[in-house]
This record gives C-alpha cells, structure tokens and sequence, in this order.
C-alpha cells in the first residue's frame, strides 16, 4: 500500500508576495474555486493580520470553498492567531498555520530572542491556535540554517503542545537535496513525535532546487509538500505545484506516494493564476510552457508521430491540454464553441459560456482562425466581474513620427458622458491622459507590458498595466486585434479596479 502525500498550496498566500503581485477578494476567490477543483488537500488562503483586505479574502474563501482544508498564516503571537481564527471559524475545515523563525541568524538578529524565549514562544502559540482548532500547524522558520540539537527540541515542543503538521522549511533556498533529504529523515528518527504527526517541507527556489529538495524530502518520509501554482513566491519563487505533482505522479516509480490532485485541471490553473497574476509563463517551463509538449526538431517529430512515449513521458491531455484542436471561425457555431470549452476544462454557467461565445464571433470577424489561446484569454477576462464605474465608449488617436501624438476619448461615468483629448509621448501614453482627464482623476503607470496571445499578423494582443493611485498598486488588463484599445481597456480595468477598492461606485 503505497502512502499519501498532501498537496498544500500557497499561490494566495507565498504565491501572492511575488514582487508586483497584488490579488483582490474576487480574484483570490477564483483561484481558491478553481485550487479545489484541482482537489488539493490544503488552501493557504492569506495572512489575515496583514491587512483588512487579506483578513476579508481569507474569511471569502473560508466561507464559500468546500473540500479542502483552508489554512491562514499567523506569527507565534496571539493577536495574529485570534485574527486568523476570526477569518477562519467559518469554514469547514480550518487550519491555523503558526510560525517563528528558528536559526541563530534569525532569533539573534531579526527575533532578539534566545532559544529558550523562541521555545517558550513556540509552545504558546501552538496552545492558543489548539484551543480554537484541532488542526495546527507549526513551522520553524530558516530551518535548513538551524542548529538541529535545538531544532528537535521545538519540534518536540510544539506537538507536545497539540500541533498536529510540522513544517520545515527551506526559507531561503539554500539547501541541496542530499541535504535537505537527510534532514528530514534525521528529524524523523531522532524526534519521536513526528512519527504521529504530517510530516511538511516548504521549498524556495533561489538557488533553482525547490523541486528537487521537495523530492527529496518525499524520499525520505515527508507527507506534505507545500507549493505554488507556477512556482510564484518570494524572490525566486516557491516550488511549483504543477512540477511536484507530475514528478510524483509520472515517477510513482519511484517516489511510492499518491496524491489527490486532479492533474486535468493544472494547465487551467496555471493559465488562470497567470491572467490574474499577470506573470506571464516562460515558453520552456516545464509542464504548462507553451512549448512543454512541442516539437521542433524532424527527429522528434518522427519519433512522437511514430509512438507519442518516444519523446513524450506525460501526454498533454494528462495536465488537461487537448493534443487535438477543433480549427474554430466565424462560421463555427455555439455547439462546436462549447464542445472546445469542455475540451479545454471550463465547466462554466451556460450564461457566462454564451457571453465568452459572442465575444468569439466578435473575435472571429477579425481574425482568420480563434486558437485555444484566444478562448483562454477571452475567459479569463470575465472570470472576476469589475463593476463598471467608468466605460470607454470610444476613443481616437492621431499620430506619426512627424507629429505629436493626440487622443480623444469618451468616457462614461456616473451617468455622465465626458469628452477629453491631450497629448503625450505616444498614442498609448496620450490616451491615458485623456482618460485621466475625463475621470477626473491623477494615476502613475507603474508597469506596462503586452503579449500576443496566438500567432500571425491578426492575434490577438493582451496588455496588462499596474496603475498607482492614492499610493495603492491596481492591476488591468486588456484584450484587442487592437493594441491600443487592449492598452486602454486594461487601463480602464484597473481604475474601476480602484473605484471598487476605494468603495467608489457607479450610481445608474
């Protein structure tokens, strides 16, 4: 009988401190919905002390995703536990996630703490997050840097005191996988304890081995991986969800474990992580890259058409990629629009698939063939509804290397029509400031940055910008054949965006 090993994830919480990154409540939501459709085993939903918005995001999911374990992290401190059971208590299933840093260099300079206050520290926290929940984890902060003497000691501690996972993490990526493996089993066989209990790594990847240490640590009894759609997190990122769970699942050879994870759903996942996020996937990433199971060179072609497992030891349709595309047009119809739907994993209500299918017919007026891609971003760009505060209504720009470029618009709001116009370094740039203008309003483009969605001269081009206003970082995006409209529609996602978080709304 081969054990169990728990897929934690950590894209709403690690996954969210990536530099630029900033989720709201729907959005976070969204990706919790479609995480439990992936059936991962635990949901870290947010740090709820951290802020008001991230105590009402972890509260959302707690109340309104089922199945999984939904987890909060808080310091070893009461305030942070009793906020983070606030958001929690009414879930299904909670968890509070404590911790507290258990390296020399940690407790000397960032704690000022000694050993002895760290444990003391360790066992109260523990104490208060048992007395509002059965299930409480605890992590010893930079544990790989940590002296392993004190370290048995506070994992001793703190399931004596009612944790029930114990997490040792790699915090700053500096193991090995030798490393990092014998860690693990030295733990387990010199704290007695830890037999009882889930057994948890958490891997970064500054020096590119958080998968690798992870595995490791499978390989030596660890029965929980924490990880992060797409490998986001701080700095280098966390190990990635998508790559642990292949690993396992395609070497179960040699790993021995199962996991619970639906895998048809990680290419979904990835891609609505990526939209919302606004992290583009790099093209050679391993399982969701868009070229992860492409093949260039005639040999390799040969080879797949021959027998697929030549250069293939995973096929796409296993992370929930067709290998097979329905060409789709403007003569296509609803039937073979929702057949790609399912082929592509959305199980969506037949309201929001007919409003994705009339942008499709939108789109395929104006271009030749609608790729998977251009369906993808078409859905994501409804998943969150953004009220609409303001509407663009139409917008015209005159320029040339010759001249300055100039941009009028229209701009609905508040059941106001205003016209603007300015000038500014580009058509881009000019249009932004019509549409400050015409709202009234001062922002700074903080990002800017553009892709093609698909291939060939009529794609599809999808912007995304992160706007600061009133000191706070807002993130919109845009989709046109038209890089302009994409560019100011992606600037008008992000002001109404704003408005919402400003509390800010339209009044027709």
């Amino acid at each position: 009988m081969t054990k169990r090993v728990w897929i934690f994830d950590t894209t709403l919480r690690d996954g969210e401190q990536t530099p630029g990154v900033a989720l709201n409540a729907r959005e976070k939501l969204e990706i919790a919905r479609q995480l439990a459709k992936m059936k991962v085993d635990v949901i870290e939903a947010g740090f709820p002390v951290a802020s008001k918005g991230d105590f009402e995001a972890v509260k959302g999911i707690a109340e309104n995703v089922k199945g999984p374990v939904i987890a909060a992290l808080a310091r070893a401190n009461f305030r942070d536990i009793d906020t983070a059971w606030e958001a929690l208590k009414n879930g299904e299933n909670p968890r509070i996630h404590t911790f507290i840093a258990s390296s020399p260099i940690h407790m000397k300079y960032k704690l000022k703490m000694t050993p002895e206050q760290v444990l003391e520290a360790a066992a109260e926290a523990v104490k208060r997050a048992k007395s509002y929940t059965s299930d409480v984890e605890f992590s010893a902060e930079d544990a790989s840097r940590s002296d392993l003497e004190f370290l048995c000691r506070l994992f001793s501690t703190a399931v004596k005191n009612g944790a029930t996972v114990i997490n040792i993490p790699d915090t700053v990526g500096y193991s090995t996988p030798e490393e990092f493996g014998e860690l693990v089993r030295v733990l387990r066989e010199r704290v007695p304890e830890l037999n009882n209990v889930i057994v948890s790594v958490h891997c970064h990847d500054d020096l590119g081995m958080a998968v690798a240490n992870s595995l490791a640590a499978v390989k030596n009894g660890a029965t929980q991986v924490e990880c992060a759609v797409n490998g986001l997190g701080e700095r280098a990122g966390n190990a990635a969800l998508e790559e642990i769970v292949m690993a396992l699942v395609t070497r179960k050879d040699v790993y021995k474990v199962d996991v619970g994870v639906d895998t048809r759903q990680i290419y979904r996942t990835s891609k609505l992580v990526s939209s919302l996020t606004g992290i583009y996937i790099q093209p050679n990433k391993a399982i969701v890259g868009a070229n992860a199971f492409a093949h260039e060179s005639g040999i390799h072609q040969h080879g797949v058409l021959a027998e697929r497992s030549t250069y293939e030891i995973m096929t796409p349709e296993s992370i929930g990629l067709p290998s097979n595309r329905i060409v789709l047009g403007k003569h296509s119809g609803r039937h073979a629009f929702f057949h790609r739907l399912k082929e592509l994993g959305y199980d969506i209500p037949e309201e929001e698939a007919l409003k994705a299918f009339e942008k499709f017919k939108d789109l395929a007026d104006k271009k030749k063939e609608v790729t998977d891609e251009d369906i993808e971003a078409i859905l994501g760009e409804q998943v969150v509804k953004i009220p609409k505060v303001i509407e663009l209504e139409y917008f015209l720009v005159s320029c040339g290397n010759q001249s300055i470029a100039t941009s009028t618009v229209r701009v609905k709001k508040e059941n106001k029509v205003v016209e603007e116009a300015s000038t500014g370094d580009g058509p881009i740039d000019a249009t932004y400031k019509a549409i400050d203008r015409a709202c009234g309003i001062s922002c700074k483009l903080v990002d800017y940055s553009i892709k093609a969605v698909s291939g060939g001269k009529d794609a599809m081009g999808e912007v995304v910008v992160k706007v600061e206003r009133d000191g706070r970082i807002f993130t919109g995006r845009g989709l046109s054949t038209d890089i302009i409209e994409a560019s100011a529609l992606a600037y008008v996602n992000a002001l109404n965006i704003s408005f919402m978080s400003n509390g800010e709304s339209n009044s027709q």
